[in-house]
């Protein structure tokens, strides 16, 4: 057999804050071709063989969710694996950097049942462990939830199935057993989930509604940013689609719908057509990039940045059909706080 796996996203070595758009590391597609020699045999068990680190019933679940598919079709855990086979899977793989312990933070859980939960994460907070961030995460709260509520079996089983910036603020679902995990990837990965993001960028952005396309990969100086590489020279294919929803002259507020999910997406595409995402340090946007270099104007600005002291980005917006009922479930995250206030005042500054 011979194998051909394509990680979903980029490496996440961004100083580990978390990739923007949600998914990378979190699964993977492998495709195989099995081999004219190979003996009839279970699905399941052929691929437990093939991936040593999967577990029977972690296989299983994925072909339940439908995520194993040959020569076209999804099959069952009971297929039979024929030479000549073209087989696709789409694997979860839960982070587990660390021993996660739980820790009593505060989150703000909107939904939650046996299958799923839905945060409402504030900016500020890492998504999950990893080198520089071994505790104060998301997952640790999650985890002291599970506990707390007679869920202890539950936190092996607690899946990310996309994660945001840790100064990124907004909705994210976590799965809470491995179907949900396998069935909920599957839609990330077909880009079926509905989800808007709110970001104010600097300058006026012309047109009412565009898309930006262009590949994005590390940038080649700078390793800690990402750089769009519209040739297609180097990168991965990247689509976002916006529309203006309010122009406060030097600044303007956006909705973004991504068509891919790549990392840091939409601060890596605004940046390449000149509207950097405000106050966003990594890509220099924590400093006047336009407006008038004025005394009363600087000021008002360093005011705004304390109201606002990370980068304006909101997942407002969570949409996904649910891995048990199969019904739609919608969810809306108002605009936080900071980001109101900055807005504020930037309609007061443009009446004064």
């Amino acid at each position: 057999m011979t194998e051909d796996t394509d990680p979903i996203l980029e490496d996440e070595s961004l100083n580990h804050d978390s990739n923007e758009e949600e998914s990378e590391g979190l699964y993977e597609h492998l495709s195989i071709k099995v081999d004219k020699g190979q003996e009839l045999l279970r699905i399941d068990k052929f691929l437990h063989i093939f991936r040593q680190n999967s577990s029977r019933n972690k296989i299983s679940q994925t072909c339940r969710a439908g995520n194993v598919v040959v020569n076209g079709n999804p099959v069952k855990q009971n297929y039979r694996v024929k030479p000549g086979d073209d087989i696709s899977v789409l694997l979860t793989h839960p982070p587990r950097e660390n021993v996660i312990i739980p820790q009593d933070i505060p989150i703000n859980i909107v939904y939650e049942d046996d299958d799923v939960l839905v945060v409402d994460k504030e900016a500020g907070m890492v998504v999950h462990p990893g080198h520089g961030n071994y505790d104060g995460t998301l997952v640790n709260a999650l985890a002291f939830h599970l506990q707390k509520n007679g869920h202890q079996s539950d936190l092996d089983r607690v899946g990310l199935v996309h994660r945001i910036d840790k100064d990124t603020s907004g909705l994210l679902v976590v799965a809470k057993t491995e179907y949900a995990l396998s069935f909920l990837a599957k839609q990330f990965f077909d880009r079926t989930t509905k989800r808007l993001y709110w970001g104010f960028v600097w300058g006026n952005v012309t047109e009412d509604e565009g898309t930006i396309r262009g590949n994005i990969g590390r940038h080649l100086k700078n390793r800690m940013q990402m750089a769009v590489f519209p040739d297609g020279s180097l990168g991965k294919h990247a689509v976002t689609h916006y529309k203006v929803v309010e122009r406060l002259r030097y600044i303007t507020w956006v909705e973004c719908k991504l068509e891919t999910g790549r990392t840091h997406q939409i601060r890596a595409h605004f940046k390449h057509i000149g509207h950097t995402l405000f106050n966003d340090e990594r890509y220099e946007g924590n400093q006047i990039l336009k407006g008038v270099n004025m005394p009363k104007y600087k000021q008002f600005i360093k005011n705004v940045f304390d109201v606002l002291p990370r980068h304006a980005l909101h997942a407002h917006t969570l949409g996904f059909t649910h891995p048990t009922t199969k019904k739609e479930m919608y969810f809306e995250s108002p605009m936080p706080k900071d980001m109101d206030d900055a807005l504020e005042k930037w309609r007061r500054y443009l009446e004064s």
